[in-house]
C-alpha cells in the first residue's frame, strides 16, 4: 500500500497515511481541523548498476579475459652490476 502526504492549509503540518488506491483522500487535518492538500513526493524507487540490458541482453557484447598468467614485470633498467638485471 503506498504512502500518501498531505499538507494541511491551516497549520501547514504534513500528514501521512496508508491508503489504497480506491480509498478517499484525507479531508481535513487531524489538528486542526483545517483543509488538506494531497502532496506530490518524490518516488523512493530507483534503478541503479548496469541491469539487466547491460548484462547480457544488448548487442554490444562485453571481452572477456580468459588468461589468467600473471603480467610478467618488465627487466631492471638499473646499471648492469644490479642483481634483477640479469
Amino acid at each position: 500500500m503506498p504512502i500518501y502526504e498531505y499538507e494541511c492549509q491551516e497549520c501547514h503540518k504534513i500528514t501521512e497515511a496508508w491508503q489504497s488506491i480506491s480509498d478517499d483522500q484525507l479531508s481535513t487535518c487531524a489538528h486542526c481541523q483545517g483543509e488538506l492538500k494531497k502532496l506530490i513526493s518524490s518516488s523512493t524507487f530507483q534503478l541503479k548498476g548496469g541491469g539487466w540490458y547491460a548484462d547480457g541482453y544488448s548487442s554490444q557484447k562485453k571481452a572477456t579475459t580468459t588468461d589468467s598468467k600473471p603480467a610478467s614485470t618488465p627487466p631492471c633498467k638499473k646499471e648492469a652490476s644490479c642483481p634483477c638485471a640479469t
